[in-house]
């Protein structure tokens, strides 16, 4: 009875042993997507009033965490029954993040262009009240969780890549390891990103009493997060296509043949714009054929 308890306990330990080393290297495997999610999921929270920034935040992470608990279980199982399905349904997703990346260009390069600038009246008679404001709020939150819906399918088919020839338990446990950790990681990275400019103001305060080198680190703090914010913006969008591309190129021998002379990044870059366009253009021809 001892013998076969102490056994149990050893079976774990061993367990336990797999599950941290195979941690590490899904973890490394999954470090490119994950530099990725934190470019998208921040350009996505930013945008918001300063007193809701931090809830929009945790609204996402708690989509992130849904997500993530619908994908697990389906991953395993596709793994396991159908390991043929995993390639199209990362494809499908692949396709949308090209599309959300390219309408993300279009609209700045030619809505964006056209958008008629209003006077302070017009503007006023146009001031959306609470309401409209949260109803808007939810439509980009819901949007923010659709692409990390794509983005936690990529992270946790690369992580269950890496662990694929492991006995079940540890494919089990590592993956969702790695799931959670991203999650955590990501948006918590986010958090403190968009909350910058508040540590900044807290510095200023500061440094009214202990000196001027708080007080200037903290005014560059403020003004650098809309430039940050910006800049995340270039990069999320960049990286939608990026990601997209990555699918394709890896789940299409023939596409990899074909460009692999051009430097990687190039090439998912081209792949990921020719993909959003395919979607874009019929997108966007159906939608002046409705107005018209």
């Amino acid at each position: 009875m001892a013998s076969g308890f102490f056994a149990l306990f050893d079976d774990i330990s061993v367990l336990m042993d797999d599950m941290a080393t195979m941690s590490k290297v899904a973890t490394k495997k999954t470090a490119g997507v994950l530099g990725d999610d934190l470019a998208v999921t921040a350009e996505q929270a930013s945008g918001y009033a300063a007193s809701r920034e931090l809830p929009v935040i945790w609204a996402i992470a708690r989509g992130s965490l849904v997500n993530k608990l619908i994908i697990l279980p389906i991953a395993f199982l596709l793994s396991a029954f159908a390991p043929w399905m995993i390639a199209p349904i990362l494809m499908l997703g692949g396709l949308y993040l090209a599309y959300e990346g390219m309408e993300k260009i279009f609209e700045y390069f030619f809505h964006h262009a056209h958008t008629p600038v209003q006077s302070g009246e017009q503007l006023a008679d146009r001031a959306l009240t609470r309401a409209e404001i949260l109803i808007k709020e939810r439509e980009k939150i819901d949007s923010a969780i659709r692409t990390d819906f794509i983005l936690s399918i990529e992270i946790v088919i690369i992580a269950l890549g890496a662990v694929s020839k492991e006995p079940l338990p540890v494919q089990v446990g590592v993956v969702s390891l790695v799931a959670l950790l991203a999650t955590i990681g990501v948006y918590g990275l986010v958090a403190l990103l968009v909350r910058m400019d508040d540590f900044g103001y807290r510095l200023v305060v500061l440094g009214e009493e202990r000196g001027k080198g708080l007080k200037t680190i903290g005014k560059i703090l403020i003004k650098a997060l809309p430039k940050v914010i910006k800049a995340l913006a270039v990069i999320g969008t960049i990286a939608m296509l990026l990601v997209a591309g990555g699918i394709f190129m890896h789940n299409l021998p023939w596409l990899h043949e074909r460009l692999h002379a051009i430097p990687a990044l190039l090439a998912e870059l081209i792949v990921g714009m020719a993909a959003g366009l395919a979607v874009l253009l019929p997108m966007e021809t159906y939608q002046r054929v409705r107005r018209a």
